[in-house]
C-alpha cells in the first residue's frame, strides 16, 4: 500500500554515530570545572490506566548526549585525574522481567553499544551515586524529574562527615544545567540535519497520502489513521505531537486535536502533523479543499497565506533576528487583508498590538525545531532578539482563521469557517534558507492535482 511513498524517501535512513555522542559530551564537559559533576535523569514511566503505561519516551537531554531510551536510568559524568568519564545507571539484566517487558541491554550492553565509559545498576543508585558525587563541589542537575535522584543529591548536600570537614569534600551547590545544554542543542550538526531532513521527508509523504485520499465524507480520524500508519510503516516513533486534522470550522481552532468529525464538501481541511525519527521531530501544516478544488474565496485566503509564508522563509537568513520571519509574514497578511476589504485600517494600525490583524492571525510565525517539536533555546538572550545562525532550524507557519462560530468578532461572511495555515521546517545556512519539508506540495495547482 505504501511502498511507493516509502521508496520516495530515497536515501538510506541516517543515524547518530557513537563518535558524535562523544563530541556532544566533550562540548558539555568543556564548560564544566574538574570538581563538577553532571546528572541527567530519565523521564518517569506514566500510567495510562491501571497497570498499563503510556508508550515510553526518555528525557530529550538523555537522548541528545547518549541516545539511551530505557526508563530507570541516569546519565552521570565526573572528572577523574583530568579525564572526564561518562556513566550510565541502567536497569540490570533480569530474565523474568525481560520475559514480560522485553530485552534489556543491561550493564554490559550499555558499555558495548553506547558512548559511555562506565555502567552501574539503577538498583544500586542509593549506594553508588553518593560515592560518586562526594568529591564534587557543584552538582549540575535539573531538579523535579526524578525524586529519588533529587533526594540523594540533597541528602549529600546536607551530610556532614569528618572527611568532609578535613578535606572540604562534598557538594556545596546544585546548579541547573539547562542553559548550557540548550545552547548546545540549538545549533544542529550535520548528522542531526540529515535525520531531520529524513523525518521531514516521511512527514511530507504522509501529507501527500492524506491529500490523495481526501474526499467528501471521509473522517478526520481516517486521515489521521493514514498519516500515523505511514509514520509507523517508516519505523518512526510515531507522531511528534498530537496531530491536528480539522475540517470546516475545526480548521479555525488552533490546537484542535479531537479529529473526530466528517470532512464535508466545500470545506477546507487543515492538517498539522509531523513524525519523530531517531528522536528528531518534523512539523508540517498544509491546508486543502476537501473536494479537491479551491473556491474563489478559499483561494484568495490560501494564496495570501502562502505569499506571507514565502516572505517569512526569505527572512530565514544568518544574522537576521529570529522574529524577522514573523514580522515579514505579518506585513504581507495585513496588506492582503486590507486589499480584500477584511481590515479597514491603515497598515500601521493593522499591525499594531491592538490592530485588526490580531483578530484573524493570533500566533507567532515559528519556533525552534529539533529533538523537541518546540525545541529548546532562548529567543531573547539579554532581552534582545537572538540573531539566526548556521545550523539553527525554525518553523515558518503563518495562518488566517475565520471562525464564524466566534462571539468576539464579526466574521466576514465570504470567508466564514476558512482556516488556512502553511508550515515548513527551515534550516539556516550560509546559502540562505534550506526548506527541509520541500517535498510536501503547497501551491494551489499542485494541491488540486493531488487531492482525491
Amino acid at each position: 500500500m505504501w511502498e511507493d511513498y516509502f521508496d520516495a524517501l530515497g536515501e538510506e535512513p541516517p543515524c547518530i554515530s557513537q563518535e558524535e555522542y562523544r563530541v556532544r559530551q566533550s562540548r558539555l564537559f568543556s564548560q564544566l570545572k574538574p570538581n563538577d559533576v553532571i546528572l541527567i535523569t530519565s523521564n518517569p514511566v506514566s500510567t495510562r490506566s491501571n497497570d498499563v503505561s503510556y508508550p515510553y519516551r526518555n528525557n530529550s537531554d538523555m537522548l541528545y548526549f547518549c541516545g539511551w531510551q530505557d526508563p530507570d536510568s541516569l546519565f552521570f559524568a565526573y572528572c577523574d585525574a583530568g579525564e572526564w568519564k561518562s556513566c550510565l545507571f541502567v536497569q540490570p539484566a533480569d530474565t523474568l522481567k525481560e520475559i514480560w517487558e522485553g530485552r534489556r541491554p543491561g550493564l554490559e550492553g550499555a558499555i558495548a553499544n553506547w558512548a559511555i565509559d562506565e555502567s552501574y545498576s539503577y538498583d544500586d543508585l542509593d549506594t553508588k551515586l553518593p560515592e560518586l558525587i562526594r568529591k564534587s563541589t557543584r552538582v549540575f542537575l535539573r531538579l523535579g524529574n526524578d525524586s529519588k535522584v533529587d533526594k540523594i543529591v540533597e541528602d549529600e548536600m546536607k551530610f556532614q562527615s569528618r572527611e568532609r570537614q578535613k578535606f572540604g569534600y562534598g557538594p556545596s551547590s546544585i546548579c541547573d544545567p539547562s542553559s548550557m545544554i540548550n545552547e548546545l542543542r540549538l545549533r544542529k550538526s550535520k548528522s542531526e540535519i540529515e535525520i531531520m531532513r529524513y523525518s521531514a521527508k516521511i512527514a511530507s509523504q504522509a501529507h501527500i497520502i492524506a491529500m490523495k485520499n481526501t474526499i467528501p465524507g471521509i473522517g478526520e480520524y481516517q486521515l489521521e489513521g493514514l498519516i500515523e500508519g505511514f509514520f509507523k510503516y517508516c519505523k518512526t516513533s510515531g507522531s511528534a505531537y498530537p496531530p491536528i486534522i480539522g475540517s470546516g470550522e475545526n480548521a479555525t481552532i488552533l490546537h484542535y486535536t479531537e479529529n473526530d468529525d466528517i470532512c464535508n464538501d466545500g470545506e477546507i481541511i487543515l492538517t498539522d502533523a509531523g513524525c519523530e525519527y531517531q528522536g528528531y521531530a518534523s512539523d508540517i501544516t498544509r491546508s486543502w479543499p476537501v473536494n479537491g478544488v479551491f473556491s474563489e474565496a478559499q483561494a484568495e485566503i490560501y494564496q495570501l497565506v502562502l505569499e506571507s509564508q514565502i516572505a517569512g522563509i526569505e527572512n530565514c537568513q544568518i544574522g537576521k533576528p529570529y522574529d524577522a520571519p514573523h514580522f515579514a509574514a505579518r506585513e504581507v497578511l495585513a496588506k492582503g487583508l486590507i486589499e480584500l476589504g477584511v481590515i479597514d485600517q491603515s497598515l500601521e494600525d493593522a499591525l499594531s498590538t491592538e490592530g485588526d490583524l490580531n483578530k484573524w492571525y493570533m500566533h507567532n510565525t515559528g519556533h525552534w525545531l529539533g529533538i523537541d517539536v518546540h525545541d529548546v533555546g532562548v529567543y531573547k538572550p539579554n532581552g534582545e532578539p537572538r540573531l539566526l545562525e548556521e545550523g539553527m532550524v525554525v518553523t515558518v507557519e503563518p495562518g488566517l482563521y475565520f471562525g464564524a462560530w466566534r462571539k468576539d468578532v464579526k466574521c466576514p461572511e465570504r470567508y466564514a469557517n476558512i482556516g488556512i495555515r502553511i508550515e515548513d521546517d527551515v534550516l539556516i545556512t550560509p546559502n540562505g534558507p534550506d526548506i527541509l519539508t520541500s517535498d510536501c506540495p503547497k501551491t494551489i495547482t499542485n494541491i488540486e492535482e493531488l487531492v482525491g
